[in-house]
């Protein structure tokens, strides 16, 4: 039996792919520190599926552990997750996110290649984008970061192309995720930050549900029709099923693909609050406060490599991303742990 192994396989991205590959009849295998997420994401995914599900904790960084997993289990492909995420902490303790993200990959790709699994697809960012010049932004645009979680992205996408450019039967997909949101419909398995979130729908549910005052909405002076900033939120659903699609991409392909994973449409600060507060019937009281460095007003992809190479595209609308998200929230206040 051969699995998908899914590295950081319990947070938020990888417990619903994890889902949607058992729906698709993958085996799968997860390996993850929960430093930022829940082994009970992964139980619920198995009674979601009634399919079994292996999970085993340890840290891709740790060669050792990696090698013993190689060892035990027959892998042949890995979906690649595990990472810090949050921008501002990254500022603040650039050397463990170099650590945790680069170091780890490159570990990571040392043992798949030492046991000849060459078939990866890397969780990446829009963050490579850095401020686009253009939007939609299509994979072709130039890549630079702003902060030391892009950098750390953008170093990764480089030494992957390096590793490809010396030994070319590796098949990798760099899939650049726009803005993750929603949850799956069932209301089981969501987005369960550590502390204050640092994207806008947790915060959004967090504030509809009485856990925080009310939601600051970071300028409303940028070149916006509202004046709030612009993204491309994707429900992460269809996120997990992109997954599903590269994989099955990369079964009868090789060489490396950066493809953009959105909806190619923006919507403003504003658009995703009025939303939420009319389709779930719920107040969400903000207060504007001033810029924060770094942000930008607008950014949403292009997302039609998707469509022409994995035969993916979005499929999910605004109202199902704020709906999903606040069956999650309303049904798990206090995320996986005892409500």
């Amino acid at each position: 039996m051969s699995y998908v192994l899914l590295t950081g396989g319990a947070g938020y991205i990888g417990s619903h792919t994890a889902l949607e590959l058992l729906t698709a009849g993958f085996n799968v295998l997860s390996f993850d520190n929960f430093s930022n997420s829940s082994d009970e994401a992964l139980g619920r995914v198995q009674q979601l599926t009634a399919k079994p599900l292996i999970s085993i904790k340890g840290d891709i960084r740790d060669e050792a552990a990696l090698r013993q997993l190689f060892t035990d289990y027959n892998i042949s492909a890995v979906v690649h997750f595990a990472g810090l995420k949050a921008v501002g902490e990254s500022t603040q303790l650039p050397l463990h996110y170099y650590d945790n993200n680069v170091t780890g990959t490159l570990t990571l790709c040392r043992v798949m290649r030492e046991f000849g699994v060459k078939k990866l697809v890397f969780s990446s960012s829009a963050t490579v984008y850095g401020d686009a010049k253009q939007v939609p932004i299509p994979e072709t645009a130039p890549r630079s970061a702003t902060n030391p979680y892009g950098q750390s992205k953008l170093m990764i996408e480089h030494m992957l192309e390096d590793l490809l450019r010396a030994e070319p039967d590796w098949g990798i997909c760099t899939l650049r995720y726009f803005n993750p949101v929603g949850a799956h419909e069932s209301g089981q398995i969501g987005e369960d930050p550590n502390g204050i979130p640092n994207n806008l729908m947790p915060f959004i549910a967090q504030v509809a549900v009485g856990k925080r005052d009310k939601l600051s909405v970071f300028g409303n002076d940028y070149p916006t029709p509202d004046g709030t900033g612009v993204r491309d939120y994707i429900h992460v659903v269809d996120l997990a099923r992109g997954h599903v699609k590269a994989l099955q991409y990369l079964a009868k392909h090789s060489g490396i693909e950066a493809i953009n994973l959105g909806t190619g449409t923006g919507y403003s600060v504003l658009d995703m609050v009025n939303t939420f507060s009319r389709v779930n019937q719920v107040a969400v009281p903000y207060q504007i406060a001033p810029r924060r460095p770094g942000d930008i007003a607008s950014c949403y992809a292009q997302p039609a490599k998707a469509a022409k190479l994995l035969g993916w595209q979005a499929e999910k609308t605004l109202d199902d991303m704020v709906r999903d998200s606040w069956r999650w929230q309303s049904t798990n206040p206090n995320g996986y742990n005892a409500n």
